[in-house]
């Protein structure tokens, strides 16, 4: 579970980034909300990469945030 915790932790401080864009943030925070749901742990990776997987799809993504979603993806595919 430490992996979660440190997934929800990069995500929280991207979400709290005024750099980017405020739509974009949104879509973070929602992930963070997925991430912490009571559902099987399976199914919250899932949403929550398909939902990261549409914010890097943004052209309003700043690249430094693009790689550290990337990043968290990364994280959350080795929990699958």
């Amino acid at each position: 579970m430490d992996n979660i915790k440190e997934i929800l932790d990069l995500l929280l401080q991207l979400e709290q980034d005024i750099t980017i864009p405020r739509n974009i943030r949104t879509k973070l925070k929602t992930t963070l909300e997925l991430l912490d749901e009571n559902t099987d742990i399976a199914i919250r990776v899932d949403k929550s990469l398909q939902e990261l997987d549409e914010i890097v799809e943004d052209p309003n993504v700043p690249s430094y945030a693009r790689t550290q979603i990337w990043n968290v993806m990364s994280l959350l595919e080795s929990r699958k």
